[in-house]
């Protein structure tokens, strides 16, 4: 069976979240992935969050199935092996500040000399152009900029986040479609070209219909808690042994399933509820009334009646949950990997799933520099006195 990616190179210039992740994405579907890390030190996703024996257990799901090698991008020798490995490669995935490559030499039209084909993955925080384009830029400040920050919490709170790099993670799913449509574009034209993603960008997109509410009606949508406006009812409710259950039943249908579950045919037969809009006006009582028959019952009760008037509803899971969870298992979305100096591990599973061609794990992030010696002596040409002459200067 071959993967969807086979065949297909990439080189990974970048660090941290939102450039490792798109190439691990690519890795997960075939791609080969040559990642290439600061010598000495590593990618400083190495040392983020829980660390065992000096190894961040982040690093070996964010860089599974890569091929790590050291190189001292600023040096004349990093220069001149990035340029011969882009001799080889499809795809560039970085994500350096803008002009950060073209000031080393190794910059997309660089590149461009000596492969026209190349594709070059650029993930920043404002973009390759405009203003701002030499500002810095993480994944907070394009949430930030972006506008999910402004719309979550609750409204007498300050701002607050979600719980994950959702901004950088975003944008590497744009560098994954862009790259692939890119790839497409190349099948048929020979072309390579820029997919250029800036991390506010990414997370604007998910707006909704945010620009044309306020161009139409100057309406600025706020922060509104655990609730959207103008869906109702959907929200938390709190049950009887403290546990909260999510219900969404602002379809017109569903509702009214809901009603009856509920044993309150009073609220579904009341003129004022027969449309969402209608619902919407009334959102906060409706939702007191269904917190009233939620608090007489434990989660899994509620769940059990829910699911029985085919109502969507779920209990709001942490990760304990997640990794006991039978549907979890079922679609194997927790794997175990064998790593070295662990032993057995349990790995986020990988999505999409493809039914001919599904991405698998082959190794977990490897130790730095662990494919130097490949790398550099079968693809970039390198003697074994050379490899070992730069690694003495430090320059791999």
């Amino acid at each position: 069976m071959t993967k969807p990616l086979e065949g297909v190179k990439v080189l990974e210039l970048g660090s941290l979240i939102a450039g490792p992740f798109a190439a691990r994405i690519m890795g997960e579907f075939g791609a080969e992935v040559i990642k290439v890390e600061p010598p000495g030190k590593g990618d400083p996703i190495r040392n983020w969050r829980v660390v065992h024996e000096g190894t961040s257990l982040w690093w070996y799901v964010q860089s599974r199935n890569k091929k790590c090698i050291t190189l001292d991008l600023k040096s004349l020798e990093g220069k001149e092996i990035i340029q011969k490995l882009a001799e080889e490669v499809d795809i560039v995935v970085e994500n350096f500040r803008p002009g950060t490559l073209e000031k080393w030499g190794i910059g997309y039209e660089d590149l461009k000399k000596v492969n026209k084909k190349i594709i070059f993955v650029r993930i920043s925080g404002y973009g390759q152009d405009g203003p701002y384009k030499d500002k810095p830029g993480f994944g907070s400040i394009g949430e930030a900029v972006g506008g999910i920050r402004h719309l979550t919490g609750y409204p007498e709170l300050p701002p607050t986040r979600v719980g994950i790099s959702l901004g950088d993670s975003v944008a590497s799913l744009y560098g994954v479609i862009g790259a692939l449509m890119a790839l497409r574009h190349r099948d048929i034209s020979g072309e390579g070209q820029i997919v250029d993603v800036a991390l506010y960008e990414a997370v604007f997109s998910l707006m909704e219909s945010m620009v044309p509410e306020y161009d139409h009606s100057k309406i600025i949508r706020e922060r509104t808690g655990s609730t959207l406006p103008g869906i109702t009812p959907s929200n938390i409710y709190l049950c009887k042994d403290g546990k909260y259950v999510v219900i969404g039943a602002n379809g017109d249908s569903i509702f009214k399933r809901l009603c009856k579950c509920m044993d309150r045919e009073d609220l579904s037969a009341d003129e004022r509820f027969q449309t969402n809009e209608g619902r919407s006006n009334y959102a906060e009582y409706l939702d007191g009334e269904i917190m009233k028959w939620t608090s007489q019952h434990d989660l899994k009760e509620i769940l059990i009646k829910l699911d029985d008037y085919s109502i969507p509803s779920g209990p709001i899971y942490n990760v304990a949950d997640m990794m006991a969870d039978p549907h979890f298992l079922a679609r194997k979305m927790i794997e175990e990997v064998e790593v070295e100096g662990i032993g057995k591990l349990k790995f986020p599973g990988i999505i999409p799933k493809l039914s001919l061609t599904p991405g698998t794990t082959e190794w977990s992030g490897p130790a730095l520099g662990k494919h130097n010696m490949e790398i550099y002596k079968d693809l970039v040409g390198l003697s074994e006195e050379r490899i070992k002459s730069l690694k003495e200067q430090g320059k791999i």
